[in-house]
C-alpha cells in the first residue's frame, strides 16, 4: 500500500476518534443535538473523513471499504449545502457507521 494512502487513512481513525471524543459526553441524540460546539466539530471531522476518502480513492478506486463515496458525497453535502445539515442523520453516521468504517481501516492499515 502506498505511504500516501496510509498517510489518508490515519487521519480517517484520527477523525473517527476525535469524533468519539467529542460525543463521549453527548451520549443521546438530544445531549448532541443540543451542543452547537460538538456538532461543528463533529462536522468538520466528516469533512476531513470525507475528503481524505477522496484523496484514498483517487490513489486506489478499489479500495476494500464498504461505500467510500457515501464518505465523500456527504463531504460534500457538508461543505456545500450546509443548510440541509440533519442532526438525525449525522447521530446515525456517529452511532452506525463510524464503528464500521473504523475497523474497516485500521485492518487495512494492519496490511503491509
Amino acid at each position: 500500500m502506498e505511504r500516501q494512502i496510509k498517510k489518508f487513512l490515519q487521519d480517517i481513525v484520527n477523525s473517527i476518534s476525535s469524533i468519539n471524543n467529542f460525543t463521549e459526553q453527548t451520549r443521546t441524540f438530544a445531549d448532541y443535538k443540543n451542543n452547537k460546539l460538538v456538532k461543528r466539530a463533529v462536522e468538520r471531522e466528516l469533512e476531513i473523513i470525507g475528503e481524505a476518502m477522496k484523496r484514498v480513492l483517487e490513489l486506489d478506486p478499489e479500495i476494500k471499504i464498504n461505500n467510500p463515496k457515501g464518505a465523500v458525497n456527504f463531504r460534500n453535502r457538508i461543505s456545500h449545502g450546509y443548510d440541509t445539515i440533519d442532526d438525525y442523520i449525522i447521530w446515525g453516521i456517529i452511532t452506525r457507521h463510524l464503528p464500521i468504517l473504523k475497523k474497516e481501516v485500521e485492518l487495512l492499515l494492519q496490511k503491509k
